[in-house]
């Protein structure tokens, strides 16, 4: 008899992001120093290229692979951006923003208290996948938040 097999691997998640880069292996490094990744896994093919690799963020996994355009596998600047953000929560947003932007990621918005209680920015890692990062720094209750954006600026959209 076989022992049972668990449905969702030890270490795993529910949701696992896994990523297209043009450059797995540089991608790999970018986060190394960007976010303190830790190389999980890497399976390459015979000329090199990565097929399947997985590195640790925090307490989460993100997979990667190379691009292979033969298979209509392909990163974020190939498509001329991406509508996917990953969302990091850390302890200290403003050293792992300023870690990322020195790691290479372009910053797309800065670092700043927002009105659902987080320290919030935005930045473009070299491969072309978004990331905002982040810090809660207040809890709220929703109806808190809602006076909060009110607040924050005039409405958009049409004066009257």
């Amino acid at each position: 008899m076989t022992a049972q097999v668990e449905a969702i691997p030890k270490d795993m998640r529910s949701v696992t992001p896994h990523l297209v880069c043009d450059g797995a292996a540089a991608a790999i490094e970018f986060y190394k120093k960007a976010f303190n990744a830790v190389e999980a896994a890497r399976m390459q093919t015979p000329d090199g290229k990565i097929m399947h690799a997985m590195v640790r963020i925090g307490d989460s996994n993100v997979m990667l692979v190379d691009e292979f355009p033969d298979y209509g596998s392909v990163g974020p600047k190939k498509l001329n951006g991406s509508p996917v953000t990953l969302h990091l929560y850390v302890p200290n947003v403003d050293q792992v923003f300023a870690q990322a932007v020195a790691a290479g990621a372009t910053v797309k918005m800065p670092v700043e208290d927002q009105f659902w209680g987080d320290r919030y920015g935005q930045v473009v890692d070299p491969f072309g996948h978004h990331w905002s990062l982040a810090t809660h720094v207040k809890d709220m209750t929703p109806e808190e938040m809602g006076e909060a954006m009110k607040s924050m600026q005039p409405e958009c959209g049409p004066q009257s």
